[in-house]
């Protein structure tokens, strides 16, 4: 089946040990256009050997602003798109379901899940959400949800069977350096109360969860039954709670939350 109506579409920023794989399960498609945010790894020697590949460099100002350039202003001229994390992968399953769903009538965007993978090992379940994958660009809107982005469409939603591959293989230091930056960019939203989801809700009222987000995430992961990369999967999530977190206590200490917490010993 050709895939010639879908264009799958890649941000990158220093994937070096991601995005070879990720190409790698994106041959069926015609075109992939991969746009980077000034890589200085081996991400674009790596991307430009896959001969389906269109290079962009972008300097980055923001997911959306990111994602709007990349559907918008990369010569894209199919129906539909595929918006990929660098860390994603599909499988052969997926990319037939996706070539259904971009010839049937009707339909404007595929809801997919994600089965979650710590180096190779598959967990029993994640803290990960389906999302708005696959997009009918006519149709498609990019909008701000906390650190990152979210996909909308005004049309019909189909959800796939078949699922997102997510292993994130990136070192510990580069995965700490992007936690930090995601936290800072979560921060203004959840203390200025637009985030409205239910889960920054829960992190603006409850000073614990980072704790409570370790132990569900390593439940949901398969707990003893996946071992290390369960635990490993856990301490994902803490890492970045607690990034957040620490955000949060420092705004209270210096009285800049607009909240009615008050900190003992403390005089404004």
């Amino acid at each position: 089946m050709s895939q010639a109506p879908v264009t799958p579409v890649i941000l990158t920023f220093n994937e070096e040990p991601n995005v070879g794989r990720t190409l790698e399960t994106l041959r069926a498609f015609p075109r992939v256009v991969v746009v980077d945010s000034g890589s200085t790894d081996r991400t674009e020697e790596i991307a430009r050997a896959f001969p389906n590949v269109s290079w962009f460099v972008r300097p980055f100002d923001g997911h959306v602003r990111q994602w709007r350039f990349a559907l918008e202003q990369t010569g894209i001229e199919s129906p539909f798109v595929l918006a990929l994390d660098a860390d994603m992968s599909v499988t052969p399953g997926l990319v037939a379901e996706i070539g259904e769903i971009a010839a049937a009538t009707g339909v404007d965007a595929g809801l997919i899940s994600v089965e979650y993978r710590i180096r190779g090992v598959a967990l029993i379940g994640s803290l990960y959400p389906p999302e708005l994958r696959l997009l009918r660009r006519s149709a498609a809107a990019v909008t701000a949800a906390g650190h990152t982005q979210k996909f909308a469409t005004s049309g019909r939603v189909s959800n796939l069977r078949h699922r997102l591959v997510h292993d994130d293989r990136k070192l510990l230091e580069r995965f700490v350096e992007a936690q930090l930056g995601y936290s800072a960019r979560e921060l203004p939203p959840l203390l200025a109360r637009s985030d409205v989801r239910v889960r920054a809700r829960i992190r603006r009222s409850f000073p614990f969860t980072p704790i409570l987000v370790w132990a569900w995430a390593w439940i949901r992961a398969g707990g003893p039954f996946r071992g290390a990369a369960a635990r490993r999967y856990a301490l994902e999530r803490l890492l970045y709670e607690a990034m957040l977190r620490w955000r949060v206590e420092d705004e209270i200490l210096m009285g800049r939350t607009g909240g009615d917490e008050k900190v003992p010993g403390k005089t404004t």
